[in-house]
């Protein structure tokens, strides 16, 4: 488990719970730099709180007691401080920034996200995942915005190589979910991956009992995603699940995903998907003319 896996948990526990346990996940994510200088005694009485309310929250996060939280979030924080990035993604700019300051910083976010997200790519599971796409007749994205734009692009890349794709739409993901069968394949996005209640997690024992093959992407660490599918691909899992300006990191990092995972599936039958692009770009965008000698096609 890492330490942003723990700090997403502890979020996603605050949103849950709003009882005593919240104001103990407030001092944890005020204090995480310095949180190893604070005794439980110390932490229960600075947050309004009791030593048992302190235990219980490390309970409810899947450890034994405090002490083995207490283990592993300084480990990880190590491990962080250690690999820093040059800019902050959850926050890459504050009030004071310059215009070139936030250039600067916004490239850099982006930038590392794409070489976290090649760095997380496991080659076994992405074949695996083109495999799916392969053989599928069908192709279903499920997923919440922003994220499901990004996936409207894979969605346009692939029909340009003739393979149906199509966006789950919110309020019809149950409804879909229960048409699909082994002969189609899924594409579940969640950056958490863990609200299995909530749409879009919640159909996945659906397709799982329609036999379908599905491709989870998510962020990095233990979660239910992760438990329930044999194919996963993760993304870039540096920012936070709320506290956070923007999705600058994570929305590159899926798009990063999705275009390697479509250059994939291209590659494949290489030359028959550039033929058939070929021919009907020519066709359907015979309108469209350049004006720099460079983009013209010759």
């Amino acid at each position: 488990m890492s330490v942003l896996f723990l700090l997403q948990k502890i979020e996603e526990l605050m949103m849950e719970y709003h009882d005593a346990r919240y104001a103990v996940g407030e001092f944890v994510l005020h204090e995480q730099s310095n949180l190893h200088k604070y005794t439980i005694n110390q932490i229960a009485e600075y947050s309004y709180t009791s030593k048992a309310t302190v235990v219980r929250f490390a309970k409810t996060l899947g450890f034994d007691g405090w002490k083995e939280f207490m283990k592993a979030f300084i480990s990880e924080m190590k491990y962080l401080e250690q690999h820093k990035a040059d800019a902050d993604v959850n926050y890459p700019f504050d009030a004071k920034s310059s215009v070139n300051e936030i250039i600067d910083s916004i490239k850099k976010v982006q930038i590392e996200s794409i070489q976290d997200s090649a760095d997380l790519l496991d080659v076994e599971m992405l074949e695996k995942a083109v495999h799916y796409l392969i053989k599928a007749k069908h192709i279903i994205i499920f997923g919440l915005s922003p994220n499901i734009f990004i996936g409207e692009l894979f969605r346009r890349k692939m029909i340009t190589i003739k393979k149906q794709v199509d966006i789950a739409k919110l309020g019809e993901m149950g409804i879909i979910s229960n048409t699909l069968t082994e002969d189609d394949c899924a594409i579940m996005i969640s950056y958490s991956g863990n609200n299995e209640h909530a749409e879009p997690m919640c159909y996945i024992p659906t397709l799982l009992e329609n036999k379908v093959s599905v491709i989870g992407i998510t962020s990095g660490g233990d979660n239910y995603m992760r438990k329930e599918l044999d194919c996963v691909l993760t993304m870039s899992s540096k920012e936070r699940l709320y506290t956070k300006i923007s999705n600058f990191a994570t929305e590159e990092s899926l798009q990063y995903i999705f275009n390697v995972l479509f250059s994939c599936y291209f590659a494949k039958h290489y030359q028959d998907n550039n033929l058939y692009k070929l021919q009907n770009s020519k066709i359907l965008e015979s309108s469209r003319w350049a004006v720099l000698k460079s983009m013209k096609d010759e």
